[in-house]
Parts: structure tokens; sequence; C-alpha cells
């Protein structure tokens, strides 16, 4: 008891007399209004912002997308990849949507994922020399894509 009145002395910053900390009672049900909830002082913060700090942020992104936007030379090409890229995205939304409307499906597609998870921690996760070699294999890979091999 001494704990808990501890603890409302904490939050309300005063004694709490010994009715606040008993339950109410099942019969007097009472919806819960605002003025009934505690009020936390500790937990007030004011947010401040250093308005210098984002207009020069936001003045350097304009500035370097506008860069990026003149170094295009085939801006047709970059529109049409742009509509590709966002039919592709709603196409595969479609499909998606379609194949997690049939019954069994997903949870089917589920279990194959997870037997794979389980494959690849058996395989590549759970031993030294198996990590070694994922981490050899993802090195390669990275070298691959930059083009350094």
């Amino acid at each position: 008891m001494a704990a808990a009145t501890a603890y409302t002395v904490a939050l309300l910053g005063a004694a709490a007399p010994r009715s606040a900390l008993l339950p109410r009672r099942a019969g007097a049900l009472q919806p819960l209004r605002l003025h009934d909830a505690p009020r936390l002082s500790l937990l007030r913060a004011r947010a401040a912002s250093d308005d210098t700090s984002t207009s020069a942020s936001s003045d350097e992104l304009i500035a370097d997308l506008k860069g990026k936007w003149d170094a295009i030379e085939d801006k047709p090409t970059f529109f049409l990849y742009s509509g590709g890229a966002v039919v592709a995205l709603w196409l595969t939304t479609v499909v998606v949507g379609a194949v997690n409307s049939v019954p069994l499906l997903p949870k089917i597609l589920e279990l194959v994922g997870l037997g794979y998870t389980g494959w690849f921690v058996y395989r590549y996760l759970l031993f030294k020399d198996s990590r070694k070699e994922l981490a050899s294999d993802i090195e390669t890979l990275k070298k691959k894509i930059a083009g350094t091999e």
C-alpha cells in the first residue's frame, strides 16, 4: 500500500486520498472523463525547432534535385520508365490481391516461406563455416554489382 501511495504522490504531486487508490465498485459504472485522469506534469515536453537548419536543408535538397534533373539527358525515356514502374507496381498489387483472395493459397505460401526460412537458417546461419561462406558470397556479389571484379 505504501508503494501505491508513493506512486500516486509522484504522479499527482500531492498525497491522494485513500479512496482514490481503491478500485470503484462494479455497481457504479460511470464513463471515464478526461478530468478523472491524473495529470502528468512530468511528461510535458515542448518541441522546439531551428528554422534555419530546416530551410537550409530544404534549399540544399531542392538544389540537388534541380541538378539531378538537369543532368538527365533523355527526359522522355525517364518519364516512360517512371510510368512503367507505376504500372508494374499497380499490376503487382492486383496480382497479390487476387492471390490473397484464394482461400487456402495464402496459408500454403506462408508455410512455404517458413520452410524456406528454416532451410536458410540451417544452411547459412547455424554454423560458423557456413556464415563465413555467406559473407564471402555477399562480398563477391557486392563487387560484381559495383563493377570492381
